[in-house]
């Protein structure tokens, strides 16, 4: 991962961790993630590449590519204080000396697949090398470039007398404790990946689901419109209100089981310990781990269980959330020190679009052939569609 992330949050481990982790968290306190007028902006920008045709449907299209369109966007917003506006129709190159957006994304997406696959090589990585891997993580570089800069840029500028009243933006906090761009470009490329990658695959996931379960689809709208009203006179919506609308966080939680954005972890004991089930003819003794081991885990078939989830665990049944509060069988956002910081940001951000969405549109369609064959999923660091979500969604009568 170092390869193309650098020394980051996510690989990093112990003091340096621990320091990486309380800069990042000021940036996740409730003040910051209740910006909704930042999404609303973002969320406009989709709205606008699905034009209504004379039948009230818009064309056929590919709504996993405008979730990671809408994502990158909300998240350099959110943590540099500067969108990339990948979403824009007039072109795909973003302003202001930032490099193209698309070029990132698919350079960004190859550098994730060949981490993926060095994951499966364990110390071997080293083998998988191929030639395309430099110039992805040159892209990737070149992009982030314009962060790095910008972020030396404010942190060199004396405090501004204003300052303890401006939003808290990540970029202009980390510049305060370095000025080293090689660690500024390997936290930004951390946070790009998580704040990019894992809310715009939960959404593609949803609707992905959305387009099999119609009457889930149908519950779900009816919930948004009780809670929400309609897209032109939109009613309330707030951090607390989508928390609380129940029936869209079951449909969350539900497409989060079923199809965990990161669907695999692994741990590494720093000590001699034991697990307190897993050994034994029945699996129920303790396990010895000694000091050095790597654990592997897979959240994806934890949350597919029968024994934890019933019988029905493999189908997508959103009232199953109706009263439950998960445990430990429940890791979409991992669990203990490194769970992720950044969670109520993802699912306050998936509430929103998913209900301006169900506001202006109240149906969706696919063709036959996109809804047949075996649902697979492209793993990289994180998990998506493997085939694209294509597909169609009605004008709502306002």
């Amino acid at each position: 991962m170092m390869r193309t992330l650098g020394d980051g949050i996510f690989v990093q481990d112990g003091a340096a961790w621990e320091h990486s982790r309380a800069l990042l968290r000021p940036n996740f306190v409730r003040e910051q993630i209740s910006d909704l007028d930042m999404e609303e902006r973002h969320v406009q920008s989709l709205i606008k590449v699905l034009p209504v045709q004379s039948d009230g449907w818009t064309a056929e299209t590919n709504i996993q590519t405008l979730f990671f369109r809408l994502t990158i966007d909300a998240a350099t917003e959110f943590l540099f204080g500067d969108s990339v506006d990948s979403q824009i129709a007039e072109s795909n190159a973003v302003s202001g000396g930032k490099k193209d957006e698309l070029a990132f994304s698919q350079n960004f997406d190859s550098a994730q697949r060949v981490m993926a696959k060095g994951f499966r090589f364990a110390d071997l990585y080293w083998l998988y090398n191929p030639k395309s891997y430099k110039e992805n993580n040159r892209v990737v570089n070149d992009f982030v470039k314009h962060f790095v800069d910008l972020a030396l840029e404010k942190g060199s500028r004396e405090k501004k007398a204003e300052e303890g009243h401006r939003k808290y933006v990540f970029l202009e906090a980390l510049a305060e404790q370095t000025q080293d761009p090689i660690e500024l470009r390997a936290q930004l490329l951390n946070i790009l990946l998580a704040g990019r990658d894992t809310t715009a695959s939960l959404l593609s996931w949803l609707f992905h689901q959305l387009l099999r379960h119609p009457q889930v689809f149908e519950n779900l709208r009816s919930a948004i419109s009780d809670s929400f009203g309609s897209y032109d006179d939109p009613q309330d919506i707030t951090f607390a209100t989508l928390k609380g609308c129940q029936y869209l966080q079951a449909c969350l939680n539900e497409t989060n089981r079923l199809w965990p954005v990161v669907p695999g972890n692994a741990r590494r004991s720093n000590k001699d310990t034991t697990l307190p089930r897993g050994g034994g003819p029945d699996g129920q003794s303790p396990v010895f781990i000694p000091a050095g081991t790597d654990v592997n885990y897979s959240i994806f078939v934890m949350h597919r269980r029968k024994d934890l989830w019933g019988e029905d665990a493999e189908e997508f049944k959103p009232e199953r959330w109706a009263g439950k509060k998960p445990g430990w069988e429940y890791l979409p956002f991992n669990g203990g020190p490194r769970i992720c910081i950044g969670q109520q940001f993802a699912l306050t951000e998936a509430s929103y679009v998913t209900v301006r969405l169900l506001q202006r549109f109240d149906a969706i369609s696919a063709s036959a052939h996109e809804l047949e064959g075996t649902v697979t999923s492209n793993l990289t660091l994180t998990s998506c569609p493997a085939r694209p979500v294509t597909l169609k969604l009605h004008e709502a009568k306002q």
